[in-house]
């Protein structure tokens, strides 16, 4: 893939830009997950190693664009009032499987919690996956106790449809003993949602 395209622009909404990470951006991430607020739910409060982005994370990440022709991955947002970067999303299916399923997830920033950031990405993301990547089901995995990230995902019209065993390597997380709960979405139920809210033309 062309690098100049990385830079582009992926999509925008009211007030966010979300584009494709470049190889020179470990720094953001790195700084997004030494907050221990951030990674309470992920690690216990643990942040994650610079040397991981360094050394392999930032190419597992353009590797997921040019899988997928840059339709599918982790993508950084800025907030457009500032340019600032305020975290990531992502959409993309599982490496092995089909391209129709899609997972929805999100890491903001503490800077950007409480201004509905998280809902209106999310809301993008599904728009443009349900449109235009011939997606048909998206699914985002959280804790039980993430109460926040929960709010997000019944926001978007999401409903939780079972629950997850915590993996090994989160049993210190706050919570751990009740394990996670997985909310879906397809795309007939976000088209009801989208035919709701929709004005009336007379």
């Amino acid at each position: 893939m062309d690098q100049d395209a990385l830079v582009h622009a992926y999509l925008d909404t009211e007030r966010l830009t979300l584009r494709h990470f470049t190889l020179d951006d470990a720094d953001l991430l790195i700084e997004l997950d030494s907050d221990p607020a951030v990674m309470r739910y992920l690690t216990g409060g643990e942040a994650t190693p610079p040397e991981h982005y360094r050394e392999r994370g930032m190419r597992n990440i353009i590797a997921g664009y040019e899988r997928s022709g840059g339709a599918f991955g982790l993508f950084a947002a800025h907030e457009k009032a500032s340019g600032a970067f305020i975290g990531w999303f992502h959409l993309r299916p599982d490496r092995d499987g089909p391209l129709d399923e899609a997972e929805l997830g999100y890491r903001l920033r503490q800077a950007a919690w409480g201004k509905g950031y998280a809902t209106e990405g999310s809301r993008a993301l599904l728009a443009r996956g349900f449109t235009e990547l011939g997606v048909r089901r998206v699914w985002a995995d959280t804790m039980v106790k993430n109460d926040g990230s929960r709010k997000v995902m019944a926001k978007v019209g999401m409903t939780m449809t079972g629950t997850l065993e915590t993996p090994p390597d989160m049993l210190m997380v706050e919570g751990a003993e009740h394990g996670g709960v997985r909310y879906e979405i397809t795309k007939q139920q976000w088209e009801s949602l989208v035919d709701l809210v929709r004005p009336v033309r007379s």
